[in-house]
């Protein structure tokens, strides 16, 4: 999934944008509110990680951009004041979460998760296709029981289609949720990305997953159509 981090620390603006890569996200990063509401005026992402306190617009006014703008995208402020009065302006302002520094990277993971859920309308952690299961938490894959080794990239790309099973997702849909603005990879790397998870996920089964809508995209669903 595709995540905005607006943290002015820049150091530990570095180092969560390590931690979700490793986690397998999409990370785009920048370091003041004004920024931030451009890019979310463009932009879509699957979930935001605001700082409240930044230079040029605080968090509340990058969120109140977000909300005014229509969009729904899930918004976890972080936060060195821990006071009840500061949290409940936070949720109340439309945040969906609230995480105060210093913080654990396991609880940050979580915390995006269950919001992403909440996104997706999803009640578990784990996704299930017809005996393909992923667990976004383990990040683990498995089908038919046995377990399937992907990389960051082809898990990430997945767990997109699991979320949207049965939804035709069109190459560029995919790009911009999957890879971030410093890509600089060819103009296939979708179709790539799809051939890697098809050899993996597929191959060998009489039933495929992964399937190709001519002209429109790709879409997963557990019946043989094309």
């Amino acid at each position: 999934m595709r995540i905005l981090l607006a943290e002015d620390e820049r150091d530990l603006n570095n180092i969560i944008a390590q931690k979700l890569t490793a986690d397998g996200y999409s990370v785009d990063c920048c370091f003041d509110g004004e920024e931030a509401i451009d890019i979310l005026s463009y932009t879509d992402y699957d979930a935001v990680i605001l700082d409240i306190m930044m230079p040029k617009a605080d968090g509340y006014a990058v969120l109140a951009s977000l909300r005014n703008a229509g969009k729904t995208t899930p918004v976890l402020f972080l936060t060195a004041r821990d006071a009840v009065n500061d949290r409940v302006r936070g949720l109340d302002s439309g945040a969906n979460d609230y995480l105060v520094k210093p913080f654990s990277f396991d609880e940050l993971s979580a915390r995006l998760r269950a919001m992403m859920r909440v996104s997706f309308g999803v009640a578990s952690s784990t996704l299930s296709v017809d005996g393909l299961t992923l667990d976004c938490a383990a990040h683990t894959v498995t089908r038919d029981g046995k377990y399937i080794s992907l990389s960051a990239r082809e898990f990430a790309l997945l767990e997109y289609l699991m979320h949207n099973q049965g939804v035709v997702l069109s190459r560029e849909k995919i790009e911009n949720h999957i890879w971030n603005f410093d890509y600089e990879g060819g103009t296939n790397v979708v179709d790539v990305y799809i051939s890697y998870l098809r050899k993996k996920i597929d191959e060998g089964h009489d039933k495929k997953l992964i399937h190709t809508i001519r002209g429109r995209g790709y879409v997963l669903r557990d019946d043989s159509g094309n």
